[in-house]
């Protein structure tokens, strides 16, 4: 879900994605008057933290102020389709946002969330959960969703995360 929401971002914004030294590929684009990063790690998933950590120090973003990271991701514990904003916290058993800050030391970055809905048979399934297509209705309803989680992350840009927050967390 992450690739599709930067695929997104770039292609608004004009951008063109080039592989980087940091194990990612990356585009700068402008929004308004300010300068967006955008990078999709080339690592597994795992271990996208091995891609992250450096970018963030491309990038000049100060441990201190995490919250200038984005990162955006699939959550099972939404339902298909439902974008959630936060900033910090828990991990949610989610292994790449483990990996991120074990690299990061810290986990106060923002995330913009992507519901695929909990797996049928439950957790234990997780893996081959979010590994599979998802069916037609599904495709449709997340195609609508990454459009949302770019709007999300350009809401996160100009007014910051708690704007985000206020508008894709009600209801």
């Amino acid at each position: 879900m992450g690739a599709d929401v930067v695929a997104a971002l770039v292609e608004r914004h004009g951008g063109r994605l080039r592989r980087a030294r940091e194990r990612a590929v990356v585009a700068e684009v402008r929004v308004g008057d300010r300068r967006l990063a955008l990078a999709f790690p080339q690592t597994y998933m795992n271990d996208s933290g091995q891609a992250v950590a450096p970018l963030v120090r491309r990038f000049g973003i100060p441990v201190d102020d995490l919250a200038r990271l984005v990162v955006v991701h699939d959550e099972l514990d939404l339902p298909v389709g439902r974008i959630r904003v936060k900033l910090g916290g828990g991990l949610a058993g989610h292994n790449g946002l483990r990996s991120i800050k074990a690299h990061l030391h810290s986990d106060a970055f923002c995330r913009v969330r992507i519901g695929i809905g909990k797996p049928p048979g439950g957790k234990d399934r997780g893996v081959d959960h979010v590994l599979k297509a998802p069916g037609r209705t599904e495709r449709t309803e997340l195609a609508v969703s990454v459009q949302e989680a770019a709007d999300a992350v350009e809401l996160i840009l100009a007014e910051g995360p708690a704007a985000a927050m206020a508008r894709f967390n009600a209801g």
